[in-house]
């Protein structure tokens, strides 16, 4: 089944988690799955996320539009890392 990691660097974990339990409906909409959230225990600033899915093709094009949404907005936006990940 492939995941998606995500690494998320100066966010609060509390603030990360409660946005991804926000955002689950519309996740789910992708094929989006949160599995876990984690919280780097070296760098309290520091999220990394996973989410599965069984189309990695449609929740990868909603992420990369959502980011490019986001920069355009934004070009500074505090986006995360992602990395698409096959069995």
């Amino acid at each position: 089944m492939p995941h998606i990691l995500s690494r998320l660097r100066n966010v609060a974990f509390a603030d990360i988690k409660q946005m991804l339990t926000e955002h689950a409906p519309i996740h789910a909409q992708y094929d989006l799955k949160m599995e876990h959230v984690w919280q780097n225990s070296d760098d309290a600033d520091e999220v990394l996320f996973l989410f599965h899915t069984d189309d990695l093709a449609k929740a990868k094009a909603f992420i990369q539009k959502t980011h490019a949404d986001a920069r355009a907005e934004d070009p500074e936006a505090n986006l995360p890392q992602m990395t698409f990940l096959e069995d």
